[in-house]
């Protein structure tokens, strides 16, 4: 089984719209088996990633909303 790790990413989002885009393509991360769990935080500007998906497909994932992501740090 592959090594789990946990990603922390600072993402532009103005709206309930934006962090909902971030959701839907992490949502689809978890169904496709990358993704364990995750969090978008609005208020926070933070989306926590913890999966076996490396850090370059989830920044991939997000970016392809169009939301500027402004750093990512793996934390585990």
């Amino acid at each position: 089984m592959a090594e789990s790790h946990t990603y922390k990413f600072d993402v532009k989002m103005t709206c309930s719209g934006c962090s909902g885009a971030v959701s839907r393509v992490l949502e689809k991360a978890k169904v496709d088996g990358g993704v364990s769990t995750y969090s978008v935080d609005l208020e926070k500007q933070e989306v926590i990633v913890e999966g076996t998906s490396s850090y370059d497909d989830v920044l991939a994932r997000i970016k392809k909303t169009g939301k500027e992501v402004r750093s990512g740090v793996t934390l585990v």
